[in-house]
């Protein structure tokens, strides 16, 4: 069954294969947290450590069903990782490498519209718990359980690449590999703003 995702104000929408997740984490990064709350959206997609449900997916096994046109990107450097959002209600959606060649997209599960026990049974709870020196709280690293995870995400990975559906990525266009929206790239004055919260 495909779990439905939507943006804030619902002009967004899509749907995704819960046989492309590679894994899902709780990341508490300053770069995720500094997107949340670029967009103005930190207290509806951080908890209150600072951190950020992913979904760590194949790129093929997500679609757009609705409002594609007011997908935008930003990213918080001029190399940065590129952050999709909704155009129309600033909801964070997911991000990926600037590379569309790069199977992989990290989907906010707060993007989802099933309950977080559906979620769960479908794709698994968050047990990895990535970057927490950068939490804003207690938070316990999860070293052996993010090893495991990034060997999921690299195995995802080359088969992807092995079974051809790396080159199927919502986010870029498959004639010219240019990325769906313009990134949009934050002033260091924007990032540092961003990143005090």
């Amino acid at each position: 069954m495909a779990i439905p995702f939507h943006c804030r104000c619902g002009t967004v929408r899509g749907e995704i294969e819960p046989g492309a997740v590679y894994t899902r984490a709780v990341c508490y990064c300053r770069d995720c947290q500094a997107f949340a709350r670029a967009l103005g959206r930190g207290p509806e997609v951080l908890d209150p450590n600072g951190g950020t449900d992913i979904i760590a997916m194949l790129p093929a096994g997500l679609r757009f069903t609705a409002g594609s046109g007011q997908v935008a990107c930003l990213s918080l450097s001029p190399k940065g990782l590129l952050r999709w959002h909704s155009a129309c209600c600033n909801t964070p959606i997911g991000n990926t490498s600037r590379d569309p060649k790069l199977p992989y997209v990290g989907v906010l599960a707060r993007c989802t519209d099933v309950a977080p026990d559906v979620l769960d049974a479908a794709i698994g709870p968050p047990r990895i718990a990535l970057n927490t020196a950068s939490a804003r709280g207690e938070v316990a690293s999860t070293p052996v359980r993010a090893a495991f995870g990034i060997l999921r995400i690299v195995w995802g990975v080359l088969r992807a690449k092995l079974s051809g559906r790396h080159r199927d990525n919502p986010f870029f266009d498959a004639a010219t590999s240019r990325p769906l929206a313009e990134p949009r790239v934050l002033t260091r004055q924007e990032r540092a703003e961003a990143e005090r919260g």
